[in-house]
């Protein structure tokens, strides 16, 4: 069998969305690719729901699970923000849906093929191009050569930092007895939640229905809860603060999401590049993975079908990540009030411009005018610290497993009510 332009490691969003540009229709030279997924097990990623936003007649808007138009963030006080960003609308996807509409696309192309195997080691080849090591089934040896060979398996360790911080949440699927929620506006942030003593708290709710919703409960800090902590604090924001009453919680789904200003570098050989959110496309500010690999995705395939040298730029560029490390280590040290601080820029930021700006395709005037609505003076003295504070490795004790990743999504069907 001829040796393929393109050995992709991982099935998840990354690697599924770069074969599926590599593999797209196009007038470019055609270019051959394998993708190589983990076997159903502890390897393989549980279905788990992505967000993002964009404007309307994206590619996958036919399978999208719901959208919105107008987005609400409410600050501790309970004065509520509500903004339509146009032309951008708020995406729901489930990567189940997702994975399915990719794969029967890819089942399409020429040039493609799949193959179920544990990856053992990845590297440069030494007669030119990439290996991938790999066991099948039935536990035997398979070797993948390609010309590159993009691995989007999530890190085993997070690189060394400035500042580190994990985003956790935990969100439980609603069904109520009584319409309470609005399918066309979706909370992005509410910080009617207790504060911790470290970080920051919000609820996030996505309405699929006047009954139906997703409700999480996120935390920006150093350490992830134990379960019954994430349980008391939805209780407390359905009940207290919703008033949701009587309702059913149908899945539940969990994730840790690193935000860190270590850096995370895409070359891992000559012809070896991380992609996803080891490669650096996770914004360390908001933990956004989506719409990133999205744009990674399409310039490694335009460079590949171009057929010169391959050079993968980061997801975002040294100005954007001194940005993010600025406010990270902001919002660790205390000098600003993270629930302040971001229902403050959603109330004084046009709702387009912010949402730019998070996403990281702002530009450089915008991300000036975005920074003189922060607090000025601890903004200012972080910049001025933040080149003399050292990396630190995080001891791989303090991260827990499986990073950014969720664990099986499951179906209590459990009746509970404000009480």
């Amino acid at each position: 069998m001829p040796q393929p332009d393109v050995v992709i490691v991982g099935a998840g969003a990354a690697g599924l969305t770069l074969a599926h540009e590599l593999c797209a229709p196009t007038d470019g030279i055609p270019v051959s690719v394998v993708l190589v997924e983990a076997p159903p097990g502890p390897s393989s990623p549980p279905p788990r729901t992505w967000c993002f936003w964009e404007p309307a007649g994206g590619a996958y808007d036919d399978v999208l699970s719901a959208s919105w138009e107008r987005l609400r963030v409410t600050g501790p006080d309970g004065v509520e923000t509500v903004m339509r960003p146009d032309p951008f609308c708020y995406k729901m996807l489930r990567s189940d849906v997702f994975e399915s509409l990719v794969q029967r696309r890819l089942s399409r192309a020429p040039g493609f093929r799949r193959v179920e195997a544990t990856v053992t080691g990845v590297g440069d080849a030494p007669g030119g191009g990439g290996r991938v090591v790999a066991r099948d089934a039935r536990g035997e040896r398979a070797l993948l050569h390609g010309r590159y060979v993009f691995d989007s398996r999530p890190p085993s360790r997070l690189p060394a930092a400035r500042t580190t911080l994990l985003q956790h949440f935990t969100g439980w699927f609603v069904e109520t007895d009584r319409p309470v929620f609005d399918p066309a506006t979706a909370d992005l942030m509410d910080f009617r939640t207790p504060q911790p003593p470290h970080g920051l708290s919000f609820g996030y709710v996505l309405p699929l229905g006047p009954r139906k919703a997703l409700v999480e409960y996120t935390e920006f800090s150093r350490t992830v809860l134990k379960a019954e902590g994430y349980e008391r604090a939805l209780r407390h924001y359905t009940g207290a603060v919703w008033g949701i009453g009587a309702h059913r919680v149908t899945a539940v789904e969990r994730g840790v999401i690193p935000m860190t200003d270590g850096r995370f570098p895409v070359r891992a050989g000559r012809s070896v590049f991380r992609i996803g959110t080891a490669g650096g496309a996770t914004r360390p500010s908001t933990g956004y993975t989506f719409a990133a690999v999205q744009r990674q995705s399409r310039a490694i395939a335009a460079q590949v079908r171009g057929g010169g040298r391959l050079r993968v730029a980061p997801a975002y560029g040294a100005w954007q990540r001194v940005m993010d490390a600025v406010m990270l280590r902001a919002l660790d040290s205390g000098r600003v009030d993270g629930a302040e601080f971001f229902s403050g820029l959603f109330r004084t930021v046009p709702g387009e411009r912010l949402l730019r700006f998070l996403d990281g395709t702002s530009r450089r005037y915008e991300d000036v005018l975005v920074g003189l609505c922060t607090p000025t003076f601890p903004m200012l003295r972080t910049v001025a610290e933040l080149p003399f504070r050292p990396r630190r490795q995080a001891p791989a004790g303090e991260l827990p497993p499986r990073l950014h990743t969720s664990p099986p999504p499951t179906a209590p069907d459990q009746e509970t009510s404000d009480s």
